[in-house]
């Protein structure tokens, strides 16, 4: 089969968009990696899929796979590619949208300087819908935040358990560009206390507006920005009383804009969304 594609980043994530809407799509995990190969394929860390919605009360249905083949509940950094290429598809002509994902409803907007925001919805941060096993744990509390101790070879690293939809497990560092994440973040991802896998994400912060991060994905290794990754490092980082909302994310692909107001208030994420080619693969 041929399948039409759009390649897009938010940040210097990228992303392989399909328009499930207008052309069949059918297709295996196998086929999902084939097409996030950075050899053999397209290349990207996540694809998108745009469907038509499954009730009334939404726009789109948004599916993501990760580079490993496997479907997640959600993507920070691809709902604002979702938003872009909707619009630019002249799928929809709204400025904003309410999208289904597999993890519930977001509503990105479209702002008029050309940024995308995207109400994340609330963080979850009960542990065992994170989910999280902390059962026979001794966490310490630094502010409103748990702390968790994970065993790792070498020592032990401390973390906030947050999701936004998907599992994070962040921790600071005082450092970003020398924190060890590529051999942590495996062994992060991959912690039986994360029975899910997580995102591993590693966050020094600045100043109480201002963080740099890099983030470990769950299927995907370290990528260049993740959009759920910067929400959950800046609600932990409110939580432990060391930042501020809005908070300014820095990225190895960019800045992301983090505002949140505590409790049960969505999670509100600004950023760029950029098209970069278009294009038709034969699977």
């Amino acid at each position: 089969m041929k399948l039409k594609f759009t390649k897009m980043h938010g940040a210097g994530n990228d992303f392989v968009v399909v328009d499930a809407i207008n052309q069949d799509i059918h297709l295996t995990p196998e086929q999902w990696r084939f097409v996030a190969d950075r050899r053999f394929g397209i290349g990207a860390d996540q694809i998108l899929v745009v469907e038509k919605p499954q009730s009334d009360d939404v726009d789109f249905r948004y599916r993501i796979y990760n580079a490993d083949g496997g479907e997640v509940e959600q993507c920070g950094n691809g709902a604002r590619a979702f938003v872009r290429f909707v619009t630019e598809k002249g799928l929809t002509d709204k400025q904003a949208i309410r999208v289904q994902t597999m993890s519930g409803i977001i509503e990105p907007r479209l702002e008029a300087d050309g940024g995308i925001t995207v109400d994340m919805g609330a963080p979850i941060l009960d542990p065992a819908q994170v989910p999280f096993n902390n059962e026979g744990l001794l966490g310490k509390v630094e502010g409103d935040e748990t702390l968790w101790p994970l065993e790792l070879p070498g020592g032990t690293c401390w973390v906030g358990a947050v999701s936004m939809g998907n599992p994070h497990a962040v921790q600071i560092v005082s450092d970003v560009d020398k924190a060890p994440v590529q051999e942590h973040g495996t062994l992060i991802e991959r912690h039986p206390r994360f029975p899910r896998r997580v995102n591993a994400g590693f966050m020094q912060v600045i100043n109480p507006h201002e963080i740099k991060l890099r983030v470990f994905e769950r299927g995907a290794g370290e990528t260049l920005a993740c959009g759920t990754g910067a929400c959950a490092a800046v609600v932990s980082g409110i939580r432990r009383g060391m930042l501020s909302s809005p908070v300014k994310v820095h990225t190895r692909g960019g800045d992301l804009s983090i505002a949140w107001a505590g409790n049960n208030q969505p999670v509100m994420m600004t950023g760029p969304a950029v098209t970069v080619f278009e294009g038709e693969i034969t699977l």
